[in-house]
């Protein structure tokens, strides 16, 4: 299987599952061939809304298709969604509507467009609501099972999805369940716990690690809300080292969610790798190198936490 975007996994899940749910329904803010909603939107033209440049009129328009029995997508970049927070506090989670938002072009790895495009602080505003349920899959695989689990899921759920390319990483025979992650490749030194872009990184970094004698455990941590609370417990417990690797501010997101975890149940040493700073144009490979999310800049941290 070649790598792609998640967001174009994404378009194809949701073109498959809406030939048989009439149910399903579109609302962008005049950027489906970005959110690869597009075909939807070309197959199923009076099922797709798209409302222009008024994201927070978009959200609202969600909510109420969401109420009349649809289960509207709401889809656009992952900082222009996130930034109507209000409204989706009020008419999506306060109401427990039924709507799917699609965050996409999520962190750095957008590349040029830079940071007036970079979806750095979505996770953490999504995840002091309550009932949102936060998913950012690993590769295409992953993508289409969560599309078509978001389908049958009741209530809101937040879906974070690539600009960029994802290596494939699921396992054969994968099967994705809300609140669980899985582990990539087993260790006993460290564990590595990444989601969505860094995911790939982190098992070639694990990689270059063996080559030092390091064995890290990665897990795919593609469920940010709920944690799966169990296997990071079993894991940390095991290797007494933890890193969590995210294209997302290292404040609020999967590093945040795993600290305040370990720190109630099970106190052990965390290193937190993410973007510390504001976001910058520039070719995604090389943001990720500056920010330490390449595969040298994950084993580099990890040995660097090991003391090796």
């Amino acid at each position: 299987m070649p790598p792609k975007a998640s967001r174009a996994a994404f378009g194809e899940a949701l073109l498959e599952l809406a030939a048989t749910d009439d149910r399903i329904v579109t609302v962008d803010a005049d950027l489906s061939k970005s959110t690869m909603t597009i075909g939807f939107a070309k197959a199923h033209p009076d099922r797709a809304f798209n409302v222009g440049i008024a994201e927070a009129n978009m959200v609202g328009i969600g909510a109420g298709l969401a109420l009349t029995g649809k289960v509207p997508f709401v889809c656009s970049f992952a900082c222009f969604i996130v930034g109507r927070f209000e409204t989706i506090r009020m008419s999506v989670a306060y109401t427990d509507a039924n709507v799917k938002l699609v965050g996409t072009h999520a962190g750095i790895a957008i590349g040029e467009d830079g940071y007036s495009q970079m979806g750095l602080e979505d996770i953490a505003c999504i995840r002091a609501l309550p009932n949102i349920p936060i998913i950012q899959p690993g590769d295409e695989t992953e993508t289409k099972q969560a599309v078509a689990y978001a389908v049958g899921h009741q209530g809101p759920l937040y879906l974070r999805l690539t600009r960029q390319a994802l290596e494939p990483v699921s396992p054969p025979g994968y099967r994705f369940q809300l609140g669980k992650s899985v582990v990539l490749r087993a260790g006993t030194d460290v564990t590595i716990l990444a989601s969505g872009g860094t995911v790939s990184n982190a098992l070639d970094g694990a990689t270059r690690l063996a080559a030092e004698g390091v064995h890290a455990e990665v897990i795919n941590a593609a469920c940010i809300k709920p944690l799966d609370e169990e296997l990071i417990l079993r894991s940390a417990g095991k290797t007494g080292h933890v890193v969590t690797v995210e294209d997302h501010s290292v404040a609020g997101g999967l590093g945040g969610a795993v600290a305040e975890l370990l720190s109630e149940v099970l106190p052990t040493p965390l290193r937190r790798l993410g973007v510390s700073t504001f976001g910058e144009s520039g070719d995604p490979r090389g943001l990720y190198a500056k920010h330490g999310l390449d595969p040298a800049g994950i084993a580099d941290s990890v040995l660097k936490f090991l003391n090796r």
